[in-house]
């Protein structure tokens, strides 16, 4: 009996991939049976994660390209097209985090935030989804996060930018379901990553997450890709419009 986790014979892109939760997220897939194809804008550590996931034994391809670019995403979906094979997962996992207070923030960090999340992940949709159509199959996983619903002083422009994925996960899924479309999107809470380090060198910060979240820890990259196996698999064949946390439980409690 075939799992309903099963991912062979799909082809999943995941953008920002080269590190961090993409890098976690693309390994996932590709152990689910899924081949992979890894996005990012430096060719070099694109390179090395391609090689890595490859010695798995799974079908791996790497795509630079700018995601925050109109002409780029075109280009680079045309090419996967035609040269590597249809995308039938997408998770759109590209992002960026620029903190301060409101009051003194820059009018085009703001912006850039906003490029980088929403529309962005507007973009490299809307060049898959026409193929998902014609398919009539296609599974989309944006990437939010716990503060798509709260705010944390000097992260408003970026929980901002991940409310409106929130909302565009809704739209996407509502527009798109009649063409055998699913979109979903994963909340992470606190993840030990990169784009998190100078918050997890902070001993005052790091107390406070282990405080508020009920699991009293940091999560492992690792521990995103049960999730968005799930999302991108059989097994959630009537989950759509749908963002599931993967907190340890921060948002349950107060």
């Amino acid at each position: 009996m075939t799992s309903p986790f099963d991912l062979t014979g799909r082809r999943a892109l995941v953008t920002g991939s080269s590190r961090g939760l993409g890098f976690a997220m693309a390994k996932a897939l590709a152990a689910a049976g899924a081949d992979i194809v890894l996005n990012g804008r430096d060719p070099e550590a694109l390179g090395a994660a391609a090689e890595e996931i490859a010695g798995s034994g799974a079908k791996v391809k790497a795509l630079a390209f700018d995601v925050t670019s109109e002409e780029s995403v075109a280009e680079a979906i045309a090419h996967c097209d035609r040269d590597i094979g249809p995308i039938d997962i997408l998770v759109n996992n590209a992002g960026q985090q620029v903190r301060g207070p409101l009051e003194d923030f820059p009018v085009d960090k703001f912006e850039q935030l906003l490029t980088t999340h929403v529309t962005a992940t507007f973009m490299v949709s809307k060049a898959v989804v026409k193929g998902m159509m014609e398919r009539r199959f296609g599974r989309i996983i944006n990437l939010c996060s716990i503060v798509t619903d709260v705010v944390r002083p000097t992260a408003t422009p970026y929980a901002v930018a991940k409310a409106a994925v929130g909302n565009l996960t809704r739209g996407m899924a509502t527009e798109w379901a009649r063409h055998g479309i699913n979109v979903n999107a994963l909340a992470p809470g606190y993840f030990k990553t990169e784009l998190n380090a100078t918050l997890i060198a902070n001993p005052e910060f790091n107390a406070w997450v282990e405080k508020r979240t009920p699991m009293g820890r940091w999560a492992e990259p690792e521990e995103l890709g049960g999730s968005v196996v799930f999302l991108a698999s059989p097994a959630a064949s009537f989950v759509n419009g749908h963002i599931l946390y993967v907190d340890g439980g921060f948002k349950a409690t107060v």
